[in-house]
């Protein structure tokens, strides 16, 4: 039988901290309104504030008009009660974020979904001493709690492992399908053992071939090329459809026009001229001819008057760039070609 879902307890605004006011105020102010505060703040925040707005139950019109006086520039009349709850900050999220992140976030902070109990005292860990922790384990094992983690952390991981694990274990996360609850549990029983926690409940989670490309476009591009080479030799079918989920800096030149001014819009010029410093011809007339003459005569001479730089200022550049890229894609602003499967 399903556990009952617990009403969470009556607001008291004297005893809310800032982050449970901030995530009535979104509540209060639609999710539309909301949508455009949440753009704006820093992925932890979103994060920590999406998680209260989950909790949230009943606001009384009293703790409404006593959030108000607090927050006095914001344009909101308190009139009737308001409910918040996981469904209101998913749609919120997804207005915000696009519907994958949005997933994301939820998924992590719910406090309807096991998995974030179980997992949390991992997630929380460092790269190495996550590694240190899986590093005896199957490579199926790693790559189930890899596809917890985001990819930057993933990618950490991943680096630190040994090179014939770190390869089928990106191979594990690309093909994984939905794992048996009854299997998950007895993984998490064991880790939360070496860790000297608690015994977990049931949880439940899949990688897939975009979670793969995620994680190796996140990785140092030496590395990542050579593990995807490998890969492609053992299993071609499997590293085609990852390469085909991969986007690099190179692939800007080839977006549709209109998509690829969309992503400059959003892209510091500062990084657009530091990413073109060491960029093909073809990449740079691309990037140049989706913005106004004058803006690009302006990279141009900051290009010129730069000197050198350090390689990996220049591929940290590109990589906010991208992931411009990635997150217009997942909102549904623009498409790279490659299509979910």
């Amino acid at each position: 039988m399903a556990n009952a879902v617990e009403t969470p307890p009556e607001l008291n605004l004297e005893k809310m901290t800032k982050q449970q006011k901030l995530a009535a105020l979104l509540v209060m102010m639609g999710p539309q309104n909301a949508a455009e505060l949440l753009k704006v703040m820093e992925p932890g925040e979103v994060e920590v504030v999406s998680a209260e707005m989950t909790k949230l139950g009943l606001i009384s019109q009293e703790v409404q008009q006593g959030i108000l006086q607090e927050f006095s520039e914001v344009a909101v009349q308190a009139s009737t009660a308001l409910r918040g709850g996981v469904d209101y900050t998913r749609h919120t999220l997804e207005q915000a974020l696009g519907l994958f992140k949005a997933s994301d976030i939820v998924g992590r902070v719910s406090p309807m979904r096991t998995p974030v109990a179980a997992m949390q005292q991992v997630i929380d860990m460092d790269a190495r001493n996550i590694v240190n922790l899986v590093k005896a384990e199957q490579p199926q094992t790693i790559a189930l709690i890899i596809s917890y983690l985001t990819a930057e952390k993933a990618s950490q991981v991943l680096a630190m492992l040994r090179s014939e694990v770190r390869e089928t274990v990106v191979e594990r996360l690309a093909s994984m399908a939905p794992i048996p609850v009854e299997v998950v549990e007895k993984v998490v029983e064991v880790l939360n053992l070496k860790l000297g926690g608690k015994q977990p409940r049931a949880l439940n989670q899949t990688g897939g071939i975009k979670n793969a490309a995620d994680v190796l476009n996140s990785m140092d591009k030496n590395l990542s090329k050579s593990m995807l080479i490998s890969l492609e030799e053992r299993n071609p079918e499997l590293g085609q459809a990852i390469r085909q989920k991969m986007f690099t800096f190179e692939d800007l030149a080839a977006l549709e026009p209109t998509a690829l001014q969309k992503v400059l819009r959003e892209v510091d010029m500062r990084d657009l001229a530091v990413s073109l410093k060491t960029a093909n011809e073809v990449v740079k007339v691309a990037l140049l001819g989706s913005i106004s003459k004058r803006a690009a005569e302006t990279v141009k001479e900051e290009i010129a008057f730069m000197g050198p730089l350090k390689l990996k200022d220049i591929e940290a550049a590109q990589q906010r760039i991208i992931e411009v890229v990635r997150r217009l894609e997942s909102e549904g602003e623009i498409e790279t070609g490659g299509e979910s499967s």
